[in-house]
């Protein structure tokens, strides 16, 4: 739990029910968590922007202790449908408009909240992520090794989920010592509720990454047809990766979102952990526009 919020359970649709943290007062701002991870990631950000701000941090649809809904097809997990969650949320918690933040998976999310419910979302931050189509154009050759995990979860029902479930710590564990700058950003006990709450959630986590291969790319390329943009104030801080697999970041961000900040940190993919006080800075930065 994160130190001085306040949990509750809130129904966001049919049968399903997000875990979130709340605290503070002030104009809200919903930070969505990523891979492998719960909203736990968010602890030390959480805490210095509820000073001034209201903080909402759930569990994602499928992730940590919200609902798993069986996929019945790919709209289960469909980042579509996981952004209705996210502003069903705060539409519950009194909140019609707000400031959204996500990392990872939960900046799919965001993304797409931005463009589904532009007149909810008043600012928009994206940790360390592409919009999915783009991120499928520029994995290709040798460099697309570093995402051999979307390749996995991208398969049929079975197989990944059985293969994951045999050795589910090495799967995920995996991934917060080769994504992380400062292994001592994670301490044990984190760690391990990161590969506990995975455990448990293995169908739901490949689900939201299959859907990430078909439903979502559907999403973006309708959107990107019908020039649909993201018309908030925008922050993207991101690695640079482009360097190593060769494409623009900030000119694929822009072409989603002309009022765009973006910004490439020297940390590792856990930022929120590895440099809570910058991500937090940021965070104001954006909601100052």
């Amino acid at each position: 739990m994160i130190t001085g919020f306040d949990y509750r359970r809130v129904p966001v649709a049919d049968g399903v029910s997000l875990n979130v943290a709340v605290a503070g007062s002030g104009s809200p701002i919903v930070l969505l968590h990523g891979f492998p991870q719960t909203h736990l990631m968010w602890r030390h950000v959480a805490a210095d922007l509820a000073a001034d701000h209201t903080v909402v941090c759930p569990d994602l649809r499928g992730y940590g202790a919200s609902d798993k809904p069986a996929e019945a097809g790919p709209g289960t997990y469909a980042k579509r449908t996981m952004a209705a969650d996210v502003v069903r949320l705060a539409r519950e918690l009194g909140f019609e408009r707000f400031a959204l933040a996500g990392h990872d998976r939960g900046a799919l999310v965001a993304f797409r909240a931005g463009l589904d419910h532009p007149a909810a979302i008043s600012h928009l931050a994206c940790l360390d992520v592409l919009p999915t189509v783009d991120m499928w154009d520029v994995l290709r050759g040798a460099g697309a090794a570093v995402g051999f995990h979307l390749y996995l979860m991208a398969q049929p029902p079975g197989l990944p989920e059985r293969m994951i479930a045999a050795s589910a710590d090495a799967f995920f564990g995996h991934f917060l010592d080769l994504w992380t700058g400062d292994p001592q950003a994670i301490p044990d006990d984190v760690r391990a509720a990161y590969l506990e709450a995975c455990r448990q959630a293995i169908p739901s986590i490949v689900a939201d990454y299959r859907a990430s291969a078909g439903i979502d790319v559907e999403h973006d390329l309708a959107d990107r047809e019908a020039g649909n943009l993201l018309r908030m104030p925008v922050t993207v801080l991101q690695q640079d990766w482009g360097a190593a697999l060769g494409y623009d970041a900030a000119a694929l961000w822009r072409a989603w979102a002309p009022d765009l900040r973006h910004e490439t940190v020297t940390c590792g993919h856990f930022m929120a952990e590895e440099a809570p006080a910058d991500i937090a800075k940021a965070l104001r930065a954006l909601l100052a526009r």
